[in-house]
């Protein structure tokens, strides 16, 4: 049964190699107050009840639009923090020394730990396009990515609904969030 604006319709199951096709399922945009999202529990039962449905989807749809925003923070963060990373070289290590003398970045020094000094050589870690797999920034990133996907899910099981207030909710709360945070999420934009 799938409700118009007051008047029920009912729907012809098919019946296809003994299983039925999804019966109730509205094949057109509609309109009605109390259209079920997500159960049957949480069906709006008067204008206000629809009204704040409306408006979580809202707020879902910019959730979702600031997860992506997160995302590129976490980015940023992990690639500065890769660009600061320093490597210190014994003086002793031939091989690697040689290398570190033609770096001009690098810089000579004095490392003291327990009352013994050593000439070291600092350089910058080589920082290549892809990061090796580190655990303070994959994981982070992977569970900000399923929640984004979860909520991406959710968005679409409310379109999904055929219902044009759930439907204009959700690209309502796209346009606000990328309104917000759009500019964030540029390509190759860094934040100083």
């Amino acid at each position: 049964m799938v409700a118009h604006g007051g008047d029920e319709v009912m729907m012809d199951t098919m019946d296809m190699s003994g299983m039925s096709s999804m019966s109730g399922m509205a094949m057109g945009f509609f309109s009605a107050t109390n259209t079920p999202l997500y159960s049957e529990s949480w069906t709006p039962t008067n204008a206000g009840q629809y009204a704040g449905t409306c408006i979580f989807l809202i707020v879902l749809s910019i959730l979702f639009r600031f997860f992506f925003t997160a995302k590129t923070f976490l980015e940023i963060k992990a690639r500065e923090s890769a660009l600061k990373r320093r490597y210190v070289v014994v003086a002793g290590e031939k091989a690697v020394v040689e290398k570190a003398a033609d770096d001009a970045n690098s810089m000579t020094g004095i490392l003291t730990t327990n009352g013994l000094q050593e000439d070291v050589r600092v350089v910058s870690a080589p920082v290549s396009h892809f990061q090796p797999w580190r655990f303070s920034v994959d994981l982070p990133r992977a569970l900000l990515m399923t929640a984004a996907a979860a909520v991406g899910y959710l968005l679409m099981l409310a379109v999904m609904t055929f219902n044009v207030g759930y439907f204009c909710s959700v690209l309502a709360g796209a346009f606000i969030g990328e309104l917000a945070f759009g500019r964030f999420n540029q390509g190759g934009a860094t934040l100083h």
